[in-house]
């Protein structure tokens, strides 16, 4: 590539444009497509690959198939218990209330579910459920659903261009009216015009060293995009550490062991062969909620009990090969690809790992609106449900649910339009931060100043957090990004993946300030925020927390959870949850 080769510049246009082709992306353009609606998707990953095709486990809903008592309403109660009271309760109960449809939708398009013997759906417990209710195919939920949409998107010949990164939302007097990016692989520059936009870029929890994520996924785009366009963030300090991810090897680490382990009847040993949930869940075991049990696991390690690679062990050997082959094919499989490890004869070596976004862009619980007109956010790029603590399972349903109802709402607000005003000076902004990016020759490297980010994450807004950590963190991230501004972006014959990993480093210095300030502000232990400087849950913190592009944070009550799900409510117990 020459410097004299200038990428040409196409324009398209469309009534909605959906930024992501993961689960939540995919399942509202379906929906746009079967209502008629002109839309169309992008993503910088191949559709196939999206990250919800990672998650394992399960997707959940109040079905009683197993189960006779459970209900939406028991369903909303364990949500709102978990998430240490900070879920939106209008938010959850739309959810919980239709997440049997979500489960039917999957099924008109073809999801192949485990069944029982007389063809009902099979659900199993997950941490902290009060029922069965968590419908699986084997342990590649993630992975059938992502297929299965991205089939129906296929057959309803939903245009996706998954080799595109979205750049710049762009927008005129608080409102949306397209997108600005480019390709990936040649370098085309996209001005996408559109009457609303659906942000499904997934989350931030890539800025961390250990990560569930592959390495250009949830590195905090969709937070850069909303934040940039004139949105807020709500709860960006609730990062949830998923308790198993693999140590090794270090190209692998953090790729996740699904909790279907444990609850399949996975066994957790520290490095002297002691069953330790004992001290921390006695009731609950190894069927703990993910906060305490990555908490337990993060506290053995650190004090000294953990395996030599500084993990604890998880033990599913006991169980019959039979199950193990038939419930989890995928721990299985990956064992043996990534270390060539048995798992039928042998345990595996474990740590907490940085696995999801609970806080996101700050949206209306009603319709996952934002506070730019016509910018939605739906999935892991959104806030609400999840709280301080989000329950394995839930994640999924979220797509199917939200993906749906905002893309009706989105197809709404662009009927509504008697005019949509574009601005040339919007366009022309975003095209001159790439056209900079570009033109970068400077002496730091972007992938260097990415670890230094995840380096800094982890060591001082990790599992436990306290102050003095956190100002610290605050200094050494306005260092990085002071070093960004003299990086070299250099694209060659192999594509332009060197520019896309500048605005990955972008957005993860944006992700991790918000996370870092807002972790400041909440003074107190709740869920999966540990400061170990405020061991206890504050009461007067029962809020959510916005931040702002300035750097400020405020507070946002919390709706009073109605009574039918008040009323089947099990207070929370802090027992081994405290570090201290």
């Amino acid at each position: 590539m020459t410097g004299t080769t200038k990428p040409t510049e196409r324009r398209l246009a469309t009534t909605i444009l959906v930024i992501g082709a993961g689960g939540s992306g995919l399942r509202a353009a379906i929906e746009l497509a079967e209502a008629g609606v002109d839309v169309l998707v992008t993503s910088k990953r191949p559709r196939s690959d999206a990250h919800t095709s990672l998650a394992a486990g399960g997707i959940n809903a109040a079905l009683a198939t197993m189960d006779a008592d459970d209900s939406w309403q028991q369903h909303a109660a364990d949500t709102i218990t978990e998430s240490y009271l900070l879920a939106d309760p209008r938010t959850v109960e739309t959810v919980t209330r239709n997440a049997a449809r979500g489960i039917e939708d999957l099924e008109r398009y073809g999801m192949p579910f485990a069944r029982e013997e007389d063809g009902r759906i099979s659900q199993r417990f997950f941490g902290a459920h009060t029922y069965r209710r968590t419908a699986f195919s084997g342990d590649y939920t993630g992975l059938e659903i992502q297929r299965t949409l991205v089939a129906r998107a296929a057959a309803l010949s939903i245009p996706v261009i998954d080799s595109l990164y979205v750049t710049r939302l762009l927008t005129r007097d608080g409102a949306v009216f397209g997108a600005y990016g480019f390709d990936i692989e040649d370098g085309t520059r996209y001005v996408i015009h559109a009457d609303a936009v659906i942000l499904a870029a997934g989350g931030h929890n890539r800025i961390w060293r250990r990560t569930s994520s592959r390495r250009d996924e949830n590195t905090g785009d969709a937070f850069r995009l909303a934040v940039l366009a004139g949105a807020r963030l709500r709860d960006a300090e609730l990062v949830q550490f998923h308790p198993s991810g693999i140590i090794e090897p270090e190209s692998a680490a953090g790729t996740l062991i699904s909790e279907a382990a444990r609850g399949e009847g996975g066994i957790l040993r520290n490095g002297l062969g002691e069953r330790f949930m004992e001290r921390y869940d006695p009731e609950r075991m190894e069927l703990s909620t993910r906060d305490r049990v990555a908490l337990a696991a993060f506290t053995e390690i650190r004090e000294g009990r953990g395996t030599p690679n500084g993990g604890v062990w998880l033990d599913v050997s006991h169980l019959p090969r039979e199950t193990i082959m038939r419930r989890l094919p995928r721990v299985y499989q990956t064992m043996l690809e990534l270390q060539m490890r048995d798992i039928t004869q042998e345990p595996i070596e474990i740590a907490p790992t940085a696995h999801y976004s609970m806080g996101g862009v700050s949206v209306r619980p009603e319709d996952h609106s934002t506070d730019v007109a016509g910018l939605y956010a739906i999935g892991e790029a959104s806030s609400g449900l999840h709280g301080a603590n989000r329950l394995g399972g839930n994640s999924l349903i979220e797509l199917l649910v939200y993906g749906r109802i905002t893309a009706q709402a989105a197809a709404e607000y662009a009927a509504g339009l008697d005019a949509h005003r574009r601005s040339a000076q919007a366009v022309a902004e975003a095209r001159a931060e790439v056209d900079e990016l570009l033109a970068a020759d400077g002496a730091e490297n972007v992938r260097v100043l990415q670890r230094a980010i995840r380096d800094t994450m982890t060591e001082h807004a990790g599992v436990v957090r306290d102050e003095a950590g956190l100002l610290r963190g605050l200094e050494e991230i306005a260092s990085i990004e002071s070093r960004i501004d003299d990086v070299g972006v250099h694209p060659d014959i192999a594509g332009f993946q060197d520019l896309a990993h500048a605005f990955d480093l972008k957005a993860s210095a944006l992700a991790a300030r918000a996370t870092l300030q807002s972790a400041l502000e909440r003074r107190e232990t709740r869920g999966a925020h540990n400061r170990s400087d405020y061991p206890e849950l504050d009461p007067t913190l029962q809020v959510n927390l916005v931040w702002s592009a300035d750097g400020t944070v405020t507070r946002e009550e919390i709706p009073p959870v109605p009574a039918e799900i008040a009323a089947l409510m099990r207070e929370v117990s802090t027992t081994g949850k405290l570090v201290e």
